[in-house]
C-alpha cells in the first residue's frame, strides 16, 4: 500500500522513522489542532477508513467529515442483530449529509459456524463464547472494511471507560500494519453533546433513554445512575475491562479477522513502505 501523500510537514522521514514514532509525532500533531483540523489534516494523509458504530461521538465525526468535504470514507458494520434505531439512523444521516456509509456484514457461514458451535444466544454463557460471537459478527466484517486502508479512524474516547483512558489520538496499529488514529480522544463527552445539539446532529434516540453506549441489542442494556458510560455492554460479564475486540490487539483479543494482515517485518520497513 501507498499513501497518497508524504507526512513531511512533521517532520517524517520515511526511510527511519518507526511506526510507533510516527504515530506519536502525527500525535502531537492532531493536539494542537481543533477538530476540524484534525479531520482536514488525516484526509490527506492516505487511504483513510472511518468505522462508524452511529454512537454520539461518531455522528459528530460525521457530521464533521461532511461539514468539512474531507471525503474520508465511511463504513459501518451492521453485524445483524443491531437495534432498530441503529439501523434507521443509517439512513437518516446519509439524508442528512448527501453521503454514502458502505455496510459490511458478516458472512452467513461464520454465524451460522457460531451457532453451531454455541447456540445462537451463546454469547451469554461464556467469556469464549461472546468473544467467538464479536469475532464472527465485528472483527472479521472489520478485516474486510480495513483490507485496502493505510489509515483506520475511529470515535474512540479516553472518557468512554478504564481501558480506553490512555488512547493516544494517534497510533500505530501493528496487527494491522496501519495508523490508527482517534481524533476524539481528548474530548469529554459533555462537550460532543454540546456540539450535536448546536450542530443539529442526529443521534440515535436511545442515548435520551439511558444508552450513552450502544452496541448489539442482546449485548446492551440502560445504564444505572452512577454508571460508567459502557456499564450497559455485555453487563452479564464481570470483567470490567470488557471489549468486544475491535480495539484491542489480536494478541489481547485472541482473535484477527480475516483478511487482516499481521505485520511481519520490521516496523521502520512497513513505514518505508507505505510512505516512500
Amino acid at each position: 500500500m501507498t499513501l497518497h501523500q508524504p507526512l513531511s510537514s512533521i517532520g517524517v522521514t520515511p526511510h527511519r522513522e518507526s511506526g510507533p514514532d510516527l504515530a506519536a509525532r502525527l500525535s502531537a500533531e492532531l493536539a494542537q489542532l481543533p477538530l476540524p483540523g484534525r479531520i482536514l489534516r488525516i484526509a490527506t494523509l492516505g487511504r483513510a477508513v472511518f468505522t462508524t458504530s452511529l454512537g454520539l461521538e461518531d455522528q459528530v465525526l460525521t457530521s464533521l467529515i461532511a461539514a468539512t468535504g474531507a471525503g474520508l470514507r465511511i463504513v459501518t458494520l451492521d453485524t445483524g442483530r443491531l437495534f432498530g434505531e441503529t439501523e434507521a439512523l443509517i439512513a437518516e444521516t446519509e439524508a442528512r449529509y448527501g453521503l454514502s456509509i458502505e455496510v459490511f456484514k458478516p458472512w452467513k457461514e461464520d454465524v451460522d459456524g457460531f451457532a453451531a458451535l454455541y447456540g445462537m444466544n451463546g454469547f451469554y454463557d461464556s467469556v469464549e463464547a461472546r468473544h467467538a460471537c464479536c469475532h464472527a459478527r465485528k472483527l472479521r466484517p472489520l478485516g474486510r472494511a480495513l483490507a485496502d486502508a493505510d489509515i483506520w479512524v475511529t470515535g474512540l474516547r479516553r472518557g468512554q471507560s478504564g481501558n480506553r483512558a490512555n488512547a493516544p489520538l494517534a497510533e500505530w496499529d501493528a496487527d494491522r500494519g496501519l495508523l490508527k488514529i482517534n481524533p476524539l480522544a481528548d474530548q469529554s463527552l459533555q462537550t460532543l453533546r454540546a456540539r450535536a445539539g448546536a450542530d443539529e446532529v442526529p443521534v440515535n434516540p436511545l442515548h435520551a433513554k439511558g444508552y450513552p453506549s450502544i452496541g448489539c441489542e442482546p449485548c446492551t442494556r440502560a445504564i444505572k445512575p452512577g454508571e460508567p458510560e459502557r456499564a450497559g455492554r455485555w453487563w452479564w460479564e464481570q470483567d470490567e475491562r470488557r471489549e468486544c475486540g475491535l480495539h484491542l490487539s489480536a494478541s489481547v483479543s485472541g482473535s484477527r479477522a480475516q483478511g487482516q494482515p499481521k505485520v511481519t517485518t520490521p516496523a521502520s520497513q512497513t513505514i518505508q513502505r507505505k510512505f516512500s
